[in-house]
């Protein structure tokens, strides 16, 4: 098999890229990163000494960072499902969505999750603080960008849905999306019952015990 992918099943940004292999049913071996398998961790860190998952490599090729590696996968495995649109100023509107729900929606809500993993009581308060303020000023955004929209780009599923997902996911958990913003509410709905989605949802499950805020008793 040329396509195998390291990483963990509970990272958001290796859920991102699973997403996108399970669109298009690509065939790939998964490689854990975990304590049980230490012969992948030599191999990812031979391959991507910055430490940072999810890593493709493709016969002999590395690929790092997750909107890179979806565009590579369209580009050489392609699919029926384009995850990237044809025309330009589509696919750049599709980019600038992908970026802002990384940066804007799973950035904060690591922010949390790394505070909480401190253990530190005054650190865990500010990385919360940081976290809800910079949530909620992306959850009123997209509440507006998403009205009568299907995918966040319009009626196709694209990348930026990919990362959309396990952001949404994991941020509603840190700080839930309020019912004022029923439109971002239902979108997340339908990010978990898409197919992709659910099914790297599920094979996370075991893991949810290792969230540091407590995971919530849904989803």
């Amino acid at each position: 098999m040329s396509l195998a992918l390291y990483g963990h099943p509970f990272s958001s940004y290796t859920q991102k890229v699973l997403i996108a292999l399970y669109e298009n049913d690509t065939p790939f071996e998964f490689r854990c990163l975990g304590p049980d398998t230490p012969q992948h961790a030599a191999a990812w860190l031979q391959r991507w000494p910055l430490r940072k998952f999810p890593l493709l490599v493709d016969n002999q090729h590395s690929v790092v960072e997750t909107s890179i590696i979806i565009e590579y996968l369209q580009l050489t495995h392609p699919g029926p499902v384009r995850l990237l649109p044809e025309d330009p100023m589509s696919a750049l509107d599709v980019r600038f969505l992908d970026r802002f729900f990384d940066l804007h929606v799973m950035s904060p809500m690591q922010h949390a999750v790394g505070g909480a993993l401190t253990g530190d009581p005054a650190k865990q308060e500010d990385a919360m603080a940081h976290a809800k303020e910079k949530l909620g000023l992306a959850y009123a955004w997209l509440e507006a960008q998403l009205a009568g929209k299907l995918w966040a780009a319009g009626a196709h599923f694209t990348l930026a849905d990919c990362a959309a997902a396990p952001a949404l996911f994991y941020a509603d958990w840190v700080d839930p999306i309020p019912a004022a913003f029923p439109a971002l509410r239902a979108y997340r709905t339908r990010l978990l019952a898409r197919p992709s989605f659910a099914r790297a949802v599920e094979e996370a499950r075991p893991y949810r015990h290792l969230f540091p805020l407590g995971a919530p008793d849904r989803d």
